[in-house]
């Protein structure tokens, strides 16, 4: 593999450099304090990782990473950085990885291992449901196709809501909004609701969802979820956020928001 490092303090460069070329997978590695001349060298060089700091004259790392990405779109990147308030904006750029100095060998050959690998990906189960980036929940590895948006719509809702149960009416209101919630829209919210258990049972699912008279509920325990994961603390669900949550559903943004908070604590710790 060939990598650049880019950070502005010479002696921490040199430190990293250093470690770069301990790991196996480096071939080759040039390192630069001014992050102009790295993007000139990327113009000119095949690159398949940079490591980059982000409080940095010129050009931050963050801008830095957004350009590297225009000129080679599969260079792979992680920021070495002090700070963790950065993080989700980081990886709003596809980062491969955020690591906080000072970095220890192992942990940055441990991303670079991942990086290596491809994207992150979370154990594989029966039932997966994956909420970051967009919504969708695949049986054995395969996507559910859904007959009706909004039955899809539904279940990401109920997802969202942990196991919680949720009245008709508020189901009404994320799926139509501001529409009125009379009679014919009851009889058409009934219409999603069969669609959602049809599509369910045919994928031999069905018992994900709980209905009753005047309420709904997902069964949380029966799924593998990346948004369970990170809200129980695991460090690969963690590592797999990138700022993106249900990007499909504006109701969504919401909770967005509380994983960025959340994630910025757990960077902070």
């Amino acid at each position: 593999m060939k990598a650049i490092c880019v950070d502005d303090a010479a002696l921490i460069l040199d430190h990293t450099m250093s470690q770069l070329k301990q790991i196996k997978v480096i071939n080759e590695v040039q390192g630069f304090t001014n992050p102009l001349d790295a993007l000139e060298y990327a113009r000119n060089n095949p690159l398949d990782i940079a490591l980059l700091d982000i409080d940095m004259p010129e050009m931050n790392g963050i801008a830095l990473a957004a350009k590297l990405k225009n000129v080679q779109p599969s260079c792979a990147v992680i920021f070495l950085t002090a700070y963790a308030e950065y993080a989700v904006e980081a990886f709003a750029l596809h980062a491969s990885g955020y690591l906080m100095k000072p970095v220890s060998i192992e942990r940055l050959a441990e991303e670079i291992e991942y990086s290596v690998a491809g994207a992150r990906t979370l154990p594989s189960a029966h039932i997966t449901v994956r909420t970051f980036g967009n919504f969708d929940i695949m049986v054995d590895g395969e996507t559910v196709s859904f007959g009706r948006s909004k039955a899809k719509e539904l279940l990401a809702y109920l997802v969202d809501r942990n196991g919680a149960s949720i009245k008709r009416v508020e189901a009404f209101s994320v799926l139509w909004e501001d529409g009125e919630y009379d009679y014919s829209m009851q009889k058409q919210l009934d219409v999603i609701i069969r669609s959602l258990r049809s599509t369910l049972k045919d994928h031999g699912i069905g018992d994900i969802f709980e209905l009753k008279k005047s309420t709904m509920r997902i069964r949380p325990e029966l799924i593998d979820c990346d948004l369970y994961r990170f809200l129980a603390g695991d460090t690969n669900a963690v590592s797999t956020y990138r700022g993106e949550y249900m990007n499909q559903y504006s109701w969504a943004t919401l909770g967005e928001a509380d994983l960025s908070r959340r994630f910025n604590e757990l960077m902070d710790g």
